[in-house]
């Protein structure tokens, strides 16, 4: 387990954690209303900063996004005296898209689209010297950062960490999400029966982390983490709950469900979200404990969100306080979980953050300032790889031997298709990152047909690139130009990296854990220490693994490998 030191939100409702705590206990919203805001058609609801808010946060030679975190992280410091300087200190920041917004400006140096080297910047700013790390795990990013940070701290490969989950708004990313027909143009309603869709918001959150051997210290602790894929659809949750049920089970065998205080859920008040979220509590036996979310008061914050509900929970269980879920008048999912409009008193201080996201993947947290709630024993396990599959333009390597093929660049990938799969048109539909993770988990996989098969939920699939979904991005954006308007849902679900790994997990049936880590460049050793820490669930006992990156056509590279524990 870990320690809280200290946290900060940064919102539309506020600038430090206690004004957003204030504010949402006293029903605020920053929801508001907008009609043609940056040339989008079609109006939308959404918690946007202000220009003073913007202005406030403006720091010369960064971009709005990069201010937006080093405010947070800034103000999150100011209460501590941790030297930001040491090699013991890492920055982890969870984001969905970090600067695309400036992909509206065709002259954007590609470097300041590529979120590794937004945190590298962000780093250099504040004047840390480790290599921080990016989590592009969709909506459930913050939760991963929050999960990596407990692991990493806990096998003393760092002493603190700062975990800032962040998102800002645009014409992209607003207009991705209503390509799928899942935002209302009125304030959202989760849970309840007359519920439309989502809100989205601007938001960074931070969290500063220490180790138990750093901070002998009683207070908010983070116990344990899980996350797991659902294996159903890229885009669309599980109607059995799947995923997030596997995730809440680890948690729940280190806690009775009678010290709960509640469970922060994700409650977006989309119809097929909302509704597999009350599946899994249901399926866990937690339709007692009382259930809420605060998409009502912030909009659904993507890489934040995490992160942000994390703190104004712990905010509010400090303050004896369950917040009510805004927007909520009249339970409308098919299974009863105790949801409340307003506000209620608790004397209890543990609590369970479950969140969901595209590319089917699900995280749970287990959170608690109980001195007897204990977290997880975190062991070391010693692995070895096994198998390796190399894709270049140039061709293909499996297992460090050079296989005879004609095709180069372009044409390679589908070769690679015709040639070893042949039977998932699906393949047609992925977008080159997507392909390219495909081929060569399909590749690893069949180089250990004769062993024995991993169970489901033991194998996890954790990749790393170096330029996220860029070459999709770019075609995105070609597709929301005022002249040429048209977003595609199938084109946008791309422009999230980590789509690859759910794609892997729906062609095998991997209900493990899956993960997408973005660095500034291939680090070894940082990518070992990410791959040990997720080791350190005892579930798992294999990963699909390694680094793969797609900048276009002529530029790409897989180097992905089987790594397995060597411990029964």
């Amino acid at each position: 387990m870990v320690y809280r030191i200290t946290d900060n939100i940064t919102s539309p409702l506020g600038m430090t954690s206690a004004q957003n705590y204030q504010a949402v206990k006293a029903g605020l919203s920053a929801l508001t209303h907008y009609s043609n805001l940056w040339d989008i058609p079609d109006p939308f609801t959404a918690a946007l900063f202000s220009i003073s808010q913007n202005q406030a946060m403006y720091q010369a030679g960064t971009t709005r996004f990069e201010a937006l975190v080093i405010h947070s992280i800034t103000q999150a410091l100011e209460s501590t005296n941790l030297d930001i300087t040491s090699s013991r200190v890492l920055l982890i920041l969870s984001t969905t898209k970090a600067n695309v917004e400036l992909l509206e400006y065709p002259d954007t140096p590609l470097e300041m689209l590529h979120p590794g080297e937004c945190a590298q910047r962000i780093a250099k700013f504040l004047g840390m010297t480790t290599e921080p790390i990016v989590v592009c795990n969709a909506c459930v990013s913050g939760l991963s950062a929050l999960i990596l940070a407990e692991r990493l701290l806990s096998q003393k490969i760092y002493d603190y960490a700062i975990v800032c989950g962040a998102d800002v708004l645009s014409r992209f990313v607003i207009s991705g999400f209503q390509s799928f027909k899942s935002m209302d143009s009125q304030p959202c309603r989760p849970y309840d029966i007359e519920r439309l869709g989502m809100n989205l918001g601007e938001a960074a959150a931070t969290l500063i982390l220490a180790s138990e051997e750093a901070e002998h210290q009683e207070g908010w602790k983070i116990l344990q983490g899980a996350i797991r894929n659902d294996a159903h659809h890229i885009s669309t949750p599980s109607n059995k709950g799947e995923g997030a049920c596997r995730a809440l089970t680890p948690l729940l065998q280190q806690v009775n469900k009678e010290e709960l205080a509640l469970v922060n859920a994700h409650g977006t008040a989309t119809m097929f979200m909302d509704q597999m979220e009350a599946i899994a509590l249901h399926r866990t036996a937690l339709e007692d404990i009382p259930v809420n979310s605060y998409k009502g008061y912030f909009g659904h914050t993507l890489g934040a969100a995490g992160v942000l509900e994390t703190v104004l929970t712990i905010h509010a269980l400090d303050d004896h306080t369950i917040l009510g879920t805004r927007g909520f008048q009249e339970l409308g999912v098919s299974v009863p979980i105790q949801v409340s409009a307003e506000s209620r008193t608790t004397d209890k201080q543990t609590f369970i953050k479950l969140i969901s996201g595209f590319g089917g993947s699900n995280a749970a947290l287990l959170v608690s300032s109980e001195s007897q709630i204990k977290g997880h024993q975190v062991e070391v396990c010693p692995t070895r790889q096994t198998h390796r599959v190399v894709i270049t333009p140039d061709g293909l390597m499996t297992d460090g031997k050079r296989q005879s093929l004609t095709a180069t660049g372009k044409a390679l990938l589908t070769a690679l298709y015709h040639t070893y799969v042949k039977d998932y048109p699906k393949f047609y539909k992925m977008d080159g990152l997507g392909k390219l993770g495909f081929l060569a988990s399909e590749l690893l996989m069949a180089c250990e047909a004769d062993t024995q098969p991993t169970e489901s939920e033991q194998r996890a699939v954790i990749l790393f690139n170096h330029s996220s979904s860029i070459a999709t991005d770019q075609r995105y954006q070609t597709s929301i130009q005022p002249e040429d308007y048209y977003p595609s849902p199938s084109l946008f679900v791309y422009t999230l990296p980590n789509i690859v790994t759910g794609e892997i997990a729906i062609r095998h049936h991997l209900y493990g854990e899956t993960s997408f880590y973005i660095l500034s460049s291939r680090d070894e050793q940082v990518m070992m220490q990410i791959q040990q820490a997720a080791f350190c669930d005892p579930s798992t006992k294999s990963m699909i693994t390694g680094w793969i990156d797609y900048e276009d056509e002529a530029h790409f590279c897989a180097d992905m490998y089987i790594l397995e524990t060597t411990t029964p």
